[in-house]
Order: structure tokens, then C-alpha cells, then sequence
């Protein structure tokens, strides 16, 4: 064989090889190839489920593959949080993390949250409002805390289950308030508020999810659980200004598996971030009472690491378990 039949050859391979070779390169490197999985430990209808489905449908939307919420409630969150501690570190199966994985940081003797889930997007912050039934006799918080000290234990207070953040607000305000009330606790928020209709229960520390049963009058909120007040129900004030130095607020963020590859969680905190910077996601969260927070991993591993501090001395203070 000649030499300039060589050369021909050898070039006519290579153009050939073209084509062929970034389609094989991005089969090895698209993320996600399948559907991907995002577990929440809490009910349907309740704040955490809310906000999974909002940031589903947008990485649905944009990332090309469904990305499917799984309601996993109980123990707290624990229930979903250790099926995502146990699953492959691929990227295709996430959890969606609350205040609540702060405060029930150790989740059994093997397995820890803060060890074991890597944060990937911090998604929005929301408050606690603390509602009761309208036949209530007190129609504020002064009102509520000088019946309770006139009624020890003679308060219900309806929680989304021992550990939750729901029920720490509530401990933190018994703490503060000196009252002496009763816990319930129930599988997540809206249990709870159905409780409350039906004055089974006398006052539930809510998420926003029961905003909407406030605004049509089924329910009387008599404050609202962060240090200010909130811009979706404005005229109701802060707990903080019955009890000094009060606050209690809910976060909602994104985590995975220990040891998910970084360029995944690079790919999956770009997209959240992306999503809340749009006006149409922000206007849903808004309108359920949430805030949008965004940031890098890193900084939601630091707001993490905070809040599972400072929950801890709630815990210990109330006799719970901490590690």
C-alpha cells in the first residue's frame, strides 16, 4: 500500500470515528438517565410535600427526566431519611431534608444524618403559625398562655409527631410560657389540623399548609412562630412579642447519599437554584408562606450544622434524645 493511500485511510477513520465519539461520552456522563426518586417524611398536603413537588416538577422539566416524590412519613422524618442513607449513591434517590433531620440528627446506632446525607440545595424557610379552633376561649396569645397557667394540662397541642419541628416550636413555647399542656401527636400537619376541626385537640403549631383554612375563617391563627411578621398574614404578630427571644422557623433543602458524585450535586444545585430564581416558582412558595433560600451546598451544610446545634439544647433542655 502506497503512502498517500495510508494517509487517506487513516484520515477517512478518523473523520468516521467522529461522530461516534461524544455520543459515547455523554451516554456515560448524562445525569439523569432514569427517573430519580425524592423521599419526604411527612404526609401528603403537608409544607415538606409541598415544597418537593414544586422543585420536582421543575428538575422534571429541565433536568428530562421525572423526578418522583415519595411520601415516607413517621419517626420524625427518620422513616425516609434512612431509606436514602441505605440506597446507592447515584443520584437517584434523594431526600427531601426539613429542620426535622437537624433535630433527630442521629437516626439509630449505625446511621447519622449529618454523617451519612450529603446536602446538595437549601429550597425555602418558612414559620409556624399557632392556630386554634375559633370556639377557642382565647382570642390571642396573652389569652392563650393566662388560660393555660389557670388549666394545667388541660391544653392539647397537636404536633406532626415527637421530634418534628412542629412539636420543638410547641416544647420551646411550653418552656417559655411556663404551661403545662398536653402533647398529641399525630402522622404529620394536616392530621393534626383535622384534630383541630373537630376540637379533639385545642391548638396546633401549623406549617403553611394551614394558611388557607385561616384566610376562609375555619381556623383563628394567634401568631405567627419566626421573629417578624409574614408578609401572607400580616396582622398577625410574632410569638416573640408574648414571649421575648421566641422564635422557631421550618427550612426545606435537598440532600443525597454520602459519597453521590460532586458533579451531580453541582448539576442538582444549579438547577435548584435556577428554579428559584424563577418568578413563577417563587410565586407558588410565596403563596403558601414559604421564602425561597437558595446557595451552594456548602452553605447548606453550614445551615445544617447550625440548626442541629441549636436544636440539640432544646432537646437536651426537654429530656429528648440527641445522639
Amino acid at each position: 500500500m502506497n503512502r498517500s493511500r495510508r494517509q487517506f485511510l487513516r484520515a477517512a477513520a478518523g473523520v468516521a470515528a467522529l461522530p461516534l465519539a461524544p455520543r459515547a461520552s455523554s451516554a456515560n456522563l448524562r445525569y439523569p438517565a432514569r427517573p430519580v426518586h425524592v423521599l419526604v417524611g411527612f404526609t401528603a398536603g403537608a409544607g415538606p410535600d409541598f415544597v418537593a413537588r414544586v422543585t420536582a416538577r421543575w428538575l422534571s422539566d429541565h433536568l428530562g427526566q421525572q423526578f418522583v416524590v415519595e411520601d415516607r412519613p413517621g419517626a420524625g422524618s427518620n422513616i425516609a431519611t434512612e431509606a436514602v442513607v441505605r440506597a446507592t449513591a447515584d443520584g437517584y434517590t434523594l431526600l427531601h431534608i426539613t429542620v426535622a433531620n437537624a433535630i433527630n440528627a442521629r437516626l439509630n446506632n449505625d446511621a447519622l444524618f449529618a454523617r451519612d446525607i450529603s446536602p446538595v440545595a437549601s429550597i425555602a424557610r418558612a414559620s409556624f403559625f399557632v392556630v386554634v379552633n375559633p370556639s377557642f376561649p382565647a382570642a390571642d396569645m396573652p389569652g392563650l398562655i393566662a388560660y393555660a397557667r389557670a388549666h394545667p394540662e388541660k391544653i392539647s397541642i397537636g404536633s406532626s409527631g415527637v421530634g418534628s419541628a412542629p412539636y420543638l416550636a410547641a416544647e420551646l413555647f411550653k418552656v417559655m410560657g411556663r404551661i403545662e399542656v398536653l402533647h398529641v401527636p399525630y402522622a404529620g400537619t394536616p392530621q393534626a389540623i383535622t384534630e383541630l376541626l373537630a376540637e379533639r385537640v385545642q391548638v396546633v403549631f401549623a406549617d403553611p399548609s394551614a394558611i388557607a383554612l385561616v384566610k376562609s375563617g375555619k381556623l383563628r391563627a394567634l401568631a405567627v412562630t419566626a421573629a417578624a411578621r409574614q408578609e401572607i398574614l400580616p396582622d398577625l404578630p410574632p410569638l416573640g412579642d408574648v414571649l421575648p427571644g421566641y422564635e422557631a422557623s421550618t427550612w426545606h433543602g435537598l440532600g443525597a447519599p454520602r459519597g453521590v458524585p460532586g458533579d451531580i450535586v453541582e448539576s442538582l444545585n444549579r438547577e435548584v437554584n435556577a428554579a428559584l430564581a424563577d418568578s413563577d416558582v417563587k410565586s407558588q412558595l410565596a403563596r403558601q408562606g414559604f421564602t425561597a433560600m437558595g446557595g451552594s451546598a456548602t452553605d447548606f451544610g453550614r445551615l445544617i450544622a447550625d440548626e442541629t446545634a441549636k436544636w440539640a439544647q432544646l432537646t437536651r433542655a426537654t429530656g429528648g434524645k440527641t445522639d
